[in-house]
């Protein structure tokens, strides 16, 4: 009797519990290169983006979040939630290892990486894991982790269940490799012969046009691959929650694209390798609007996040004579810029889209045409429509965002904060106080209160620049504020770990690989 009567009362309570809510589906693209003034609502006035345009209007733009200069520091700042400026640095490795991959050496070539690099600490947390230790599935597409040369280990460590794409950075330089790696195989992409991915040469002259539509050898653009698997992915895992990072190739170069994209074929402001560099623009926005149908044709729509970003500032992969050129140059007077007396600017330099916004500097410079990237998240369910932030973000405050998303709250290092309530319209108790990058030059520190300072350490150069009045960096105050420089100058030391090399990026510095 005693059972039969607990089960009396406790059943009823059962039926009239509410069901937990369900957690929500993340989509994190991140695109290769590109400049925050390619987007048409951050001005671009050639290029049409209506799809990432949408993800602005229909959720947050965050219009002060930074990224690190490099493609490598970048991704690695993102999966690890580390700054790149520690004594401690990311063990980036060459690429090419893999040029030569074949099913019966994959393995030894995975030991020469996996045998060079420091063992993974126990407590260390990466992106992928906090999302899949609180039972999210979790995928990568595309270029996969932070290079240059990266393995299944790595991948597996680091919270994938799953990946495509290319696990050598240096082929991902082509658009058109022979093989490409899914969860510990080779697979091998039917009707791509070139060793080097199909990857095309620079500058433009005849010679290189021809050669890059020679398709002799090139038949599957590897984009199209990723996007048949990231479609395939969110179908897959409709009815549980899943987390999907997606490094693009685009609009990375050099330029390669199957066909122009119709709306620039007869435009007459644009060489023919800029109307191709403008069509790969063009298909990452396409790409984009296709993830929105996928998710809202599947009914996922108010229960996914869609995270946008880029992993650094603009780069010119279409330089010709007459126009553009490398290394930077202006073109009136026909002196290289060197981001400190003479800063780059695409005025000056023939860049015809504009791409890093009328900022100064580029992709590998500390100036904010190299760092300062957009950032979009869209949450239909939670986020006010059409909001902007004037939010300090890093992108490695994204890990510690994902992991709030996701309830994770085991204990882990990170030097990112979560803006999770930001999204929400909520009020933050933690914010940064300044976020911190390392350039080929040296170091450089973006505080929230707008002060920015930034080395040159060969040149034993610092400037402080005030970004809300001089986002151009044009005027150097560090001769007028000499205690606000020497307060920011100590805090970059701190963020350091004392030593202002420790923020100089070096090739030199990366691990060398046995080819």
């Amino acid at each position: 009797m005693k059972s039969k009567y607990l089960l009396f009362f406790i059943l009823p309570f059962f039926y009239s519990c509410k069901p937990a809510p369900q957690k929500p589906n993340i989509i994190l693209i991140y695109a290769d290169d590109l400049g925050i003034g390619m987007l048409s609502h951050e001005g671009q006035k050639i290029i049409k983006t209506p799809h990432i345009d949408r993800l602005a209007k229909e959720g947050m733009r965050f219009e002060n979040a930074y990224a690190n200069m490099l493609c490598a520091p970048s991704r690695a700042s993102l999966i690890s939630g580390m700054t790149d400026c520690h004594e401690n640095r990311f063990e980036v490795t060459h690429g090419g290892i893999y040029k030569k991959a074949t099913p019966s050496n994959l393995a030894a070539i995975e030991k020469s990486i996996n045998d060079v690099l420091t063992p993974i600490p126990e407590e260390q947390v990466f992106l992928g894991e906090v999302a899949q230790k609180m039972g999210y599935k979790t995928a990568q597409f595309g270029k996969l982790e932070w290079g240059f040369s990266a393995t299944d280990l790595q991948m597996k460590r680091h919270g994938w269940d799953h990946y495509f794409g290319y696990l050598d950075h240096e082929r991902a330089h082509g658009f058109y490799p022979p093989f490409l790696f899914e969860d510990g195989k080779l697979v091998e992409i039917e009707g791509n012969t070139l060793l080097n991915s199909g990857k095309s040469a620079e500058p433009e002259t005849p010679e290189a046009f021809e050669e890059r539509w020679n398709m002799d050898g090139k038949k599957v653009y590897s984009q199209n691959l990723f996007m048949d698997k990231v479609l395939n992915f969110i179908e897959s895992n409709k009815e549980n929650p899943f987390f999907m990072y997606f490094p693009t190739q685009l609009p990375h170069g050099p330029v390669s694209i199957p066909e122009v994209h119709p709306d620039f074929i007869n435009d007459n402001r644009l060489t023919q390798i800029e109307k191709e560099y403008a069509s790969m623009v063009k298909m990452l926005d396409d790409n984009v609007g296709q993830i929105l149908d996928k998710v809202k044709n599947l009914n996922l729509d108010d229960n996914t996040i869609i995270i946008f970003a880029s992993d650094n500032g603009h780069e010119i992969y279409y330089t010709e004579e007459g126009h553009i050129q490398k290394p930077y140059t202006n073109l009136q007077t026909g002196e290289r810029f060197n981001d400190l007396d003479m800063k780059y600017s695409s005025q000056l330099s023939g860049d015809v889209f504009n791409g890093n916004g009328s900022r100064a500097g580029m992709k590998r410079s500390n100036l904010q045409g190299g760092i300062n990237i957009p950032l979009i998240v869209r949450w239909p369910e939670k986020i006010q429509k059409g909001s902007t932030s004037q939010r300090l973000v890093a992108n490695y405050d994204l890990l510690p965002t994902i992991a709030e998303i996701t309830g994770f709250d085991s204990e882990y290092e990170t030097d990112g904060l979560s803006f999770f309530k930001e999204l929400l319209g909520e009020s933050n108790e933690k914010e940064h106080d300044y976020v911190v990058y390392s350039s080929f030059t040296g170091p450089t520190l973006i505080a929230k209160d707008g002060w920015k300072i930034r080395t040159d350490l060969k040149k034993d150069a610092v400037e402080l620049f005030y970004l809300p009045e001089d986002f151009r960096e044009e005027n150097d105050l560090s001769k007028q504020e000499p205690e606000k420089l020497k307060a920011l100058q100590a805090l970059l030391l701190k963020a350091c770990d004392g030593d202002l090399a420790n923020g100089h990026f070096q090739n030199k510095n990366n691990i060398g690989l046995a080819k």
